[in-house]
């Protein structure tokens, strides 16, 4: 008999990443992760896998953290990352045919980035830490005692992810000869580069950059060009000043930029954009969408746009009901996008293209993620491995099935219900799961982060999973819709969709449990703040006050404005109202708080003031903190981590719940 899913199956699951076919679109070496318990990490080795189907994937590197293969235009080699030995990655080449000799090509103090080869082959670009305060010459010691001297800064510090402060370390642009490992610094200043990318011709360089002296405190970043041979360089503007430019890409005839991003300071959906070089109007490709275009991030699938081998189209990525699609467009924008590979649970992420074909990964109902190529002129989609199936070997994990449900103002809001087909009819106790973002959403694929799903409805619950107003793949109203109003505009959202189950005798009012991670604790702690009928809630990565939040996150600016409707002190009252700390003496709900120890997202002290109150309080709760966590460490952390997670929100809903 077929068992269930829990938390311990996490180090069986193997899950692919970073696909890249080969220029002839032949073969596909792709990245294998899977959690190692020993280590307590997670492994990474290079795979490969033919496109015709003729043969079983096969471990091409022994690992363990072997990351971002990118081909040389030559089919023969590889560039990817690979940890030296004080854990910098670094740049390595890979011959495919002897993948044993791999090379290191670069041995810079702070590590590189993914690579991005030149047309001809010679040479590599990429982005690598810079620590610009750093003295030509100076012996460990002397590092060693700089490494704790005081930082003094003009700008404020943005970090995404990662302990310690960024201080004076900033990404900037290198090249690397590839047959001198020759590597030079192309750009220079107190801004970070991102990935870039080579015109068709080989002549320039691409990527996004916020430059601006005032650019901490200004939600804009936009797109540069430099001449990678010319010494003394400097990189150019291209396109609005005022817009957001996040991954891009090229047209075939290197006239223009694929943007993802948007004209404009980022407050709705994100566009593709084609900007010209040459100066004009910018054109949004995906406008007839009306959905957000998907570049691609941790928690979020997604890619970078690309040419078609035809070069008259554009593939890239979009939401659709929470499902993330890949589309194709006209590079003239002279038609509507079209979908390509899309439908109910199925995810497309980190797309790549050669000789007519499209390979990326593909998460389904079934699946955690496979490896599948797309030929794009007959459009046949072939899935090429099989890894979820082994991971899932004797075990019927459950499903999730799609409900909408009408708020008392008109709304529709959609989302996924998980239950035993084989229980009994009746009541069930019910754990309502508030996604992050708040622009994420859930969707119907097989999901290996919240694994304690899977063990609650094998002990007889029902799980929840609510898209509320600004979940991501309804449009840009319902994605704006919540826009300055956390807990004002999306609090029915969640709660009349309790009602209408408890109303069906799907669910016990009196077994109601409450979790949310990011955004989903923000309204884990809002809610319990306001609404008395929770027995049990689990608050991971937590905002409970927004004032507070506005001025420490590493992403405030964007928070501040797009999010919470403007800067604290012009509307003091309002980010009062919509604070969870303002009526934290209300809270009657047994809360577990779970943090990251580095999370610089949703910082520490927002979990632990909301444990503090509900300790003075006398409501039980708990505050567990995990060294050295960042905001993502429930998708990408310490495989132990993750599985504590798991286990204590199970064993905190059904004791407060039971």
């Amino acid at each position: 008999m077929p068992r269930r899913l829990t938390a311990d199956d996490l180090a069986a699951i193997a899950v692919p990443e970073s696909p890249a076919l080969s220029p002839d679109g032949t073969r596909v070496v792709y990245v294998l992760r899977q959690a190692d318990l020993d280590a307590d990490r997670d492994v990474r080795r290079l795979w490969t896998v033919p496109v015709d189907g003729g043969a079983e994937p096969a471990a091409l590197t022994d690992g363990p953290a072997d990351t971002a293969p990118t081909w040389a235009p030559d089919g023969r080699r590889l560039a990817l990352l690979r940890p030296d030995a004080g854990g910098s990655a670094q740049l390595w080449l890979l011959d495919v045919d002897d993948p044993g000799a791999a090379v290191a090509l670069t041995a810079l103090p702070l590590g590189a980035g993914p690579a991005a080869w030149s047309p001809d082959g010679r040479t590599i670009a990429f982005t690598a830490s810079v620590d610009r305060a750093a003295v030509a010459g100076e012996d460990d010691a002397a590092r060693a005692r700089r490494a704790y001297a005081p930082i003094v800064a003009d700008r404020l510090s943005y970090v995404v992810e990662g302990p310690g402060i960024r201080g004076s370390v900033r990404d900037h642009v290198h090249v690397v000869d590839v047959a001198t490992g020759a590597c030079t610094q192309l750009t220079d200043g107190d801004w970070d580069a991102g990935a870039p990318a080579w015109s068709p011709d080989g002549a320039l360089l691409a990527f996004p950059a916020a430059t601006d002296p005032d650019a901490d405190l200004k939600r804009t970043r936009s797109a540069h060009v430099l001449d990678p041979f010319a010494p003394g360089a400097h990189p150019r503007e291209v396109g609005a000043a005022d817009g957001w430019a996040g991954p891009l890409g090229w047209t075939e005839d290197g006239s223009a930029l694929l943007i993802a991003g948007t004209p404009a300071a980022p407050n709705g959906h994100y566009g593709l954009l084609r900007v010209a070089l040459a100066g004009g109007a910018t054109t949004n490709l995906a406008a007839p969408l009306d959905r957000n275009v998907m570049f691609g991030s941790p928690g979020y699938p997604g890619t970078t746009p690309r040419t078609a081998g035809d070069g008259a189209t554009v593939l890239f990525c979009a939401t659709e009901r929470g499902d993330v699609a890949l589309h194709a467009v006209p590079a003239d924008g002279s038609a509507a996008p079209t979908v390509l590979v899309g439908g109910t649970a199925r995810n497309v992420s980190a797309v790549t293209v050669a000789a007519g074909r499209a390979a990326f990964t593909l998460t389904s109902a079934a699946s955690f993620g496979e490896v599948a190529s797309l030929d794009l002129a007959t459009g046949v989609e072939t899935v090429l491995t099989a890894h979820s199936a082994a991971s899932l070997a004797g075990i019927e994990p459950f499903g999730r099935t799609e409900r909408e449900f009408t708020i008392s103002d008109g709304t529709v809001v959609h989302a996924w219900l998980m239950r035993d087909p084989a229980a009994p009819p009746g009541p069930q106790p019910l754990l309502v799961d508030a996604h992050g973002g708040p622009h994420n959403s859930w969707k119907g694929t097989l999901d290996e982060v919240h694994l304690y799903h899977q063990e609650l409805v094998a002990q007889g619950w029902t799980i929840l999973l609510v898209n509320p107003r600004g979940s991501d793949g309804y449009g840009e109203a319902f994605y704006r819709g919540a826009a300055g109003g956390w807990g004002v505009e999306d609090a029915n959202d969640f709660l009349e969709p309790i009602d209408a189950l408890v109303a069906e005798g799907a669910v016990d009012p009196d077994r109601l449990a409450l979790t949310g991670y990011s955004y989903g604790g923000f309204m884990t702690c809002y809610l319990t703040s306001r609404d008395p009928r929770f027995a049990a809630a689990v608050a991971g990565g937590i905002i409970s006050d927004l004032t507070s939040m506005a001025g420490t996150a590493d992403n405030r600016r964007g928070l501040s404005e797009s999010q919470f409707g403007g800067r604290f002190w012009a509307d003091r009252a309002r980010y009062a109202q919509q604070s969870p700390l303002t009526h934290v003496e209300d809270v009657q709900t047994p809360t577990l708080v779970l943090q990251g120890g580095a999370d610089r997202r949703c910082p520490f002290g927002q979990g632990q003031q909301w444990h503090t109150a509900l300790r003075e309080l006398g409501v039980p709760t708990q505050l567990v903190i995990y060294p050295d966590a960042v905001h993502n460490f429930t998708i990408n952390g310490r495989p132990s981590h993750r599985i504590d997670l798991n286990r204590r929100v199970v064993d905190w809903v059904t004791t407060h719940a039971a």
